[in-house]
C-alpha cells in the first residue's frame, strides 16, 4: 500500500545517496507498481491542478493532475525529473533547442498508467492529456522546482521566454472551467 510519508522519505534518502535521477526512479517505479493504492492515499483526480507534496532545495514532489485534453506549453525544468503515471495518459513532445532561442520538435513519448520516465536536466517538453478524463502523475524533481530559473516557449513563435507560474496556474483553472 502506498504511504505518502514513506514515499517522501524514500525519495529524500535516494537523493542523499545519489544526486542523479537513478535512485529516485526506482523509488517511483516501486510506488507505481500499485497505481490504485496511490489513488486510495491521495484521492481520485477530480480537478486539474498541481499539488505540492514536498519541497526542499534538493527535491520537489508534486501530484500533477492534467484535465481532459489539457495541453501545457513547451517548458523546461532546469533539473532532472521523474514522471510516474498512476492513472490516465500523458503525451510528451520533446523539443530541441535551436540557435536564437527557438525550438523544434525532436521526438515524442506517450506515458500510460504504471509508466515511469526520466527527463534530463536540459529537456524541453510539452504535455498533452489526450483522454476525455483526468490523468494523474507523480512528478519528482532533483531540486527546488519553485525557485529554479525556468523557461517556457511561446506556442506560436516557439521563442524562449521566462517561465510564468501565474499563466501556468491559469491553464489548470481554464481546464477546470471546460
Amino acid at each position: 500500500m502506498f504511504d505518502l510519508e514513506s514515499f517522501i522519505e524514500d525519495c529524500k534518502t535516494a537523493v542523499e545517496q545519489d544526486s542523479s535521477h537513478r535512485s529516485v526512479r526506482e523509488v517511483v517505479k516501486r510506488a507505481l507498481s500499485e497505481p490504485t493504492s496511490i489513488i486510495k492515499r491521495i484521492g481520485e483526480p477530480l480537478r486539474a491542478e498541481s499539488q505540492k507534496l514536498y519541497q526542499s532545495p534538493t527535491l520537489t514532489i508534486q501530484n500533477v493532475i492534467w484535465g481532459p485534453q489539457m495541453t501545457f506549453l513547451p517548458h523546461n525544468h532546469s533539473m532532472w525529473a521523474i514522471i510516474g503515471i498512476y492513472t490516465g495518459r500523458e503525451d510528451n513532445i520533446l523539443w530541441r533547442k535551436l540557435p536564437g532561442g527557438r525550438i523544434e520538435a525532436a521526438g515524442a513519448r506517450s506515458l500510460g498508467e504504471g509508466d515511469v520516465e526520466p527527463l534530463g536536466r536540459d529537456i524541453v517538453h510539452s504535455v498533452t492529456n489526450p483522454l476525455q478524463r483526468m490523468t494523474g502523475a507523480i512528478h519528482v524533481y532533483g531540486g527546488d522546482f519553485y525557485e529554479a530559473e525556468r523557461s517556457q516557449w511561446d506556442p506560436e513563435t516557439l521563442r524562449e521566454e521566462p517561465f510564468d507560474f501565474e499563466a501556468s496556474a491559469r491553464r489548470f483553472q481554464e481546464s477546470n472551467r471546460r
